[in-house]
């Protein structure tokens, strides 16, 4: 591994905050030599635990993720946040909204934040998410909160890099049920109804437990269901209490971890593939042909991909 890798691994082990910075910029960009430094950063990881935050937008994700770190660095903790933004459709970055609704904390000493764009891509985002939780952690940051953008496939696919999901519900919305069949049930740890102080929570809260009741648990648990507002901060400790709890719980629970590690690993070398093959046919002239024969009518699509893959050779990462 490059000198200016180690040095850098070193000062994010020191809790050097431009270093982390850095890091997690050259980590997310791909550069040279990214895989030997999360190589050697691996055996300094696994102390954090992870939680995810969803639900629909304008449930108030930021704001309640902003009252949680707040609490949670009064208790003396390092927090991580991870606050998946939308894409600039012109840049391909995020627009940094959550870290603009996160800056009560985001100048206190022990948190570091860090937005990061969806970029059209659900496994690249959530491996983008387990790389920078784990950087965060190396970097002694014991709690790292994964805020999502919206309910939608992205938030299913980035909490899958979560210890604990807590999914945020709204009242007054009517979608609070159709949420939650919006598949997120299945991947839900707690619930929260936010704004807990609108007409219509408590009825919120009965829907919710009573699909629960429905679905069933087979461990005999159901999730918890808490109220919260965020603005004025009600709720938000028990909330705290309960993330904590269960976040120690799930964290060390060996059926868990290991399908998680069977799904970055399967992500890992699905991306790997992926460039792979891109690389491979970058400038190949098949490829070419290929096109110009589906253009013209000569040739479909689904055979020119299997003509070009017929004894490929992809040479490992």
């Amino acid at each position: 591994m490059e000198k200016a890798w180690q040095e850098l691994i070193d000062a994010v082990c020191g809790g050097e905050g431009r270093a982390l910075g850095r890091m997690i910029t050259r980590v997310e960009n791909r550069e040279p030599g990214w895989q030997e430094a999360m190589k050697a950063l691996y055996p300094r990881t696994g102390a954090a635990r992870v939680v995810g935050i969803t639900g629909p937008p304008g449930a108030g994700k930021s704001s309640l993720t902003n009252r949680v770190a707040g609490l949670l660095l009064e208790q003396g903790q390092r927090v991580g946040v991870i606050a998946v933004d939308p894409t600039s459709p012109f840049t391909g970055g995020a627009l940094l909204g959550d870290r603009l609704r996160m800056r009560d904390v985001a100048t206190e000493e022990g948190i570091f934040i860090r937005s990061m764009a969806t970029r059209g891509t659900l496994g690249g985002l959530c491996q983008g998410a387990r790389d920078v939780a784990r950087i965060l952690d190396a970097a002694g940051h014991r709690i790292v909160l994964i805020e999502t953008v919206g309910v939608g496939q992205d938030e299913i696919e980035v909490v899958k890099a979560a210890d604990l999901v807590v999914v945020v519900c709204v009242p007054g919305q009517g979608d609070g049920v159709q949420t939650l069949k919006a598949g997120i049930m299945e991947i839900a740890d707690l619930f929260v109804v936010n704004k807990a102080d609108r007409e219509g929570a408590d009825e919120l809260v009965a829907d919710i437990r009573s699909m629960l009741a429905l679905t069933g648990d087979p461990k005999g648990e159901a999730p918890p269901v808490l109220e919260t507002c965020a603005l004025t901060g009600d709720g938000v400790d028990a909330l705290v209490a309960a993330l904590l709890e269960r976040a120690g719980r799930f964290g060390a629970s060996g059926e868990r971890t290991a399908a998680r590690v069977r799904e970055e690993i399967l992500t890992l070398i699905e991306r790997e593939l992926a460039r792979l093959v891109r690389r491979r046919f970058g400038s190949d002239d098949r490829l070419d042909e290929a096109v110009r024969c589906v253009q013209s009518g000569e040739d479909d699509p689904y055979s020119a991909a299997e003509a070009l893959l017929d004894g490929i050779e992809l040479e490992p990462w």
